[in-house]
């Protein structure tokens, strides 16, 4: 998705940014990015993105300070492109450039891709703790406060599942062996592969977290199929674990249940030519067909159960 921008605007600040001053100077709009504009700058000196911040950013629960720092954690954990600057005044986050093959979703059926995902995404959790915490339990309960007190369209029957998303919080206390630094927005579009190496990029949701989180993220991001988050799971964890299957797959929910509402905000804030309510309800219609499958009660089970 190319949004439509001032980009004179924008290239004016540039002036002010000593690493995009450079002249001459070319600037190009990248695809994707719904809360930020993401423009390749390139220079005599180099090849740099700008993240220009966009959207409703409070209402989202994005921290932009955060999103900085845990940038640069990224990065010296080895998957995250470098920052060069960040210049909050600007509205600006500044990133080297990678070049490579962004994922889409069918990418996760070429051989080889999940293990390398799982390699990527392993060595991102055992990097730098982040400079703040991820939980999407809590995120959801502020994303519905923020939808009651504006009146936006909350899905129908949306809390009729409310006691079922907190059996899923009891059932994951049970086990919980802690947080890692995770991306907790990997959809296929933040992943870059460079030939040689695959990146993780996009940091603006980034907190300590569940690993089982980041994993079910991806697997309703990424559109997996029930093999697909299995191949996943036992190629993070080395092995296959029953437990680890049962946690992603119920953090899988936790994130459509919870994610969701950021469409719903998303569809009556934002000025983008987006189908916002479109992305909110087929998450939410991903949750509620978990929440009421046959073995919603199993994977209950098994998530407190020692493999």
């Amino acid at each position: 998705m190319v949004q439509t921008i001032d980009l004179p605007a924008l290239e004016r600040r540039f002036d002010d940014v000593p690493t995009l001053a450079g002249t001459p100077r070319t600037v190009e709009q990248l695809s994707g990015g719904l809360t930020n504009v993401n423009l390749k700058v390139s220079t005599p000196d180099g090849v740099y993105v700008a993240r220009c911040f966009r959207g409703e950013a409070g209402l989202l629960g994005i921290d932009r300070e955060a999103e900085h720092l845990n940038t640069r954690a990224a990065a010296a954990a080895g998957v995250a492109a470098k920052v060069l600057d960040f210049r909050p005044d600007l509205g600006m986050l500044v990133i080297e450039y990678i070049g490579g093959v962004t994922y889409d979703n069918s990418s996760f059926a070429k051989e080889g891709v999940i293990a390398r995902v799982a390699e990527a995404v392993r060595t991102l959790h055992a990097g730098p703790r982040f400079v703040n915490d991820f939980d999407m339990f809590e995120r959801q309960r502020g994303y519905l406060d923020v939808v009651r007190s504006n009146g936006f369209v909350l899905p129908d029957g949306y809390e009729d599942h409310a006691e079922r998303f907190q059996q899923v919080r009891a059932a994951l206390a049970v086990r919980d062996e802690g947080t890692v630094p995770c991306n907790n927005d990997l959809l296929a579009g933040n992943f870059v592969d460079d030939g040689r190496k695959l990146w993780l990029i996009d940091y603006e949701y980034s907190g300590n977290n569940d690993a089982c989180f980041e994993l079910g993220n991806i697997s309703t991001e990424c559109d997996l199929s029930p093999d697909q988050l299995e191949e996943l799971v036992t190629s993070y964890y080395g092995r296959r674990l029953r437990n680890k299957i049962a946690r992603a797959r119920l953090q899988a929910l936790v994130s459509q249940y919870g994610w969701s509402l950021w469409g719903a905000i998303q569809a009556a804030t934002s000025p983008l030519d987006f189908d916002f309510m479109g992305w909110c309800l087929e998450r939410y219609e991903k949750a509620v067909q978990g929440f009421t499958s046959e073995q919603f009660p199993a994977l209950l089970d098994e998530v407190r159960r020692v493999d």
